[in-house]
């Protein structure tokens, strides 16, 4: 569910979401969070937020149901087994951060995350080692409605709404 890395280097990896996240409170959705990174994380280095973990395979939600009860995060993280097109209706409320690992295409991660997100949140996708900027083309930013933020850790790429 990690994939092949080390764990070591995948929580270091995961790491890599906290600066975009610094000054985000309230809710941080983690889009196809497999087997449960960044957002636990996010979860354990950031109390201070609710982290909803969301895959649609139960078997990797049933693995991290557990998880969060072994580090005994139930009022601080929740899990759900859905689609990412139901999320608008399971969720209390938009998103202040949409986070995604693995999740997909630029444009299926971008269209999620943008009908999730509260007006000031933030999106932070992990980026491939060989990334470049053509992965995020212009007209896919201004579909979704948002803007690339400068990010000087290459490994994640951060995201906003363009405010009138």
């Amino acid at each position: 569910m990690l994939g092949r890395a080390p764990i070591a280097d995948t929580v270091e990896h995961s790491r890599a979401f906290l600066a975009p996240l610094f000054d985000i409170s309230g809710t941080v959705v983690d889009l196809g969070s497999g087997g449960g990174v960044p957002g636990l994380v996010i979860a354990w280095m950031r109390p201070d937020v609710k982290v909803v973990l969301v895959d649609r395979r139960a078997t990797r939600t049933d693995h991290l149901q557990r998880l969060v009860h072994r580090l005994d995060r139930e009022g601080q993280i929740t899990v759900l087994t859905t689609e990412a097109a139901s999320l608008p209706q399971l969720l209390e409320g938009p998103a202040n951060a949409v986070v995604a690992r693995s999740f997909g295409s630029p444009a299926s991660v971008l269209k999620t995350a943008a009908m999730l997100l509260a007006g000031d949140g933030v999106i932070v996708v992990s980026e491939p080692p060989e990334s470049t900027a053509e992965r995020w083309p212009g007209v896919l930013l201004v579909r979704f409605g948002l803007t690339r933020r400068a990010q000087p850790d290459s490994r994640v790429a951060v995201f906003a709404r363009v405010l009138p």
